[in-house]
């Protein structure tokens, strides 16, 4: 089958893309790779033209969502933590292929640091709300500097002194080829991930059966699994992928375990949940709705 596969254009979605492609055409499958130019992609810097610096859900997502509906693609290659809590009812999420590790980083420019030893007052970089929280809420001496833009461009500014060390995804950099700029990775109960970070998703029309039924080959139903039951915390939290939530699951002998936590932007609070169940929907469900209310209890509706 000849299938046309969007991607956005920039360098570490276009490396995701092809990863998805090859192993598509691993089954059989003649795979063109068709480039997309998003909301975020147009915009250089886009958050800084959007009032409180936060990035509209879905920006990254909607001209893809929009490609497919048009008949211009076949399927999509998503972040699956870009993809809105609600999608559209003509798309769905027919895979969820692989995960690269989803843990955030630390890196600094002459390397070797790690969250403790970093110098009394030292500028971290991120544009992450949740981050910035938990990270605050273990060294709540360190001065916080809103940084924003791609991989590459954060490293440059970090080589040009606008700050000590930047806080970024450890699945970007290991995908980059830029694993070993790291110098910590941090622990999913110091910093608790974005929800679905580091994974993969792959959208297709939901009236598109042939397609539907090619993609379906790649998906990881555990990993598929680990990734609903982070994105149902989010929502049991009125979240959105700008909320300073984040959860990290799995399953492992036999289990669905999960980590989730939420930070005020200030560190001020902190709380962090780790539960398990069955590794089935319905126990996925329950679990993170007992999650994501012990949040709101303790920290987010104070914060919102």
């Amino acid at each position: 089958m000849r299938l046309r596969l969007g991607t956005r254009g920039s360098r570490l979605a276009r490396l995701q893309s092809e990863r998805v492609a090859l192993r598509l055409r691993a089954l059989g499958h003649r795979v063109e790779v068709v480039t997309v130019l998003t909301e975020g992609d147009r915009r250089p810097n886009p958050s800084a033209t959007v009032p409180g610096g936060s990035l509209p859900e879905g920006m990254f997502v909607s001209a893809l969502e929009r490609a497919l509906i048009d008949g211009r693609v076949d399927l999509a290659v998503h972040s699956a933590k870009d993809v809105p809590l609600r999608p559209r009812e003509d798309l769905v999420l027919a895979a969820i292929p692989e995960r690269a590790d989803p843990r955030d980083a630390l890196v600094t420019a002459g390397g070797g640091a790690c969250l403790q030893s970093l110098a009394p007052g030292a500028t971290f970089g991120t544009d992450s709300p949740r981050r910035m929280g938990f990270v605050r809420s273990w060294r709540p001496d360190l001065r916080h500097r809103p940084l924003r833009g791609n991989v590459d461009g954060r490293l440059r500014r970090l080589g040009a002194g606008e700050v000590d060390v930047l806080v970024v995804a450890a699945a970007g950099l290991d995908r980059l080829g830029l694993g070993g700029r790291i110098d910590e990775r941090l622990d999913p109960e110091v910093v608790p991930p974005a929800p679905a970070q580091g994974a993969l998703a792959v959208q297709c029309r939901a009236s598109d059966r042939r397609v539907l039924e090619a993609v379906a080959r790649l998906d990881d139903p555990a990993l598929r699994l680990a990734v609903v039951t982070e994105r149902l915390v989010l929502e049991a939290t009125g979240g959105t992928c700008h909320a300073p939530v984040g959860a990290l699951a799995g399953v492992s002998h036999g289990r669905l375990w999960l980590v989730a936590g939420a930070a005020a932007p200030d560190g001020g609070e902190r709380h962090v949940v780790r539960l398990e169940a069955e590794p089935r929907e319905a126990e996925a469900r329950e679990l993170a709705a007992v999650a994501g209310g012990e949040l709101m209890e303790k920290v987010v509706s104070h914060v919102a």
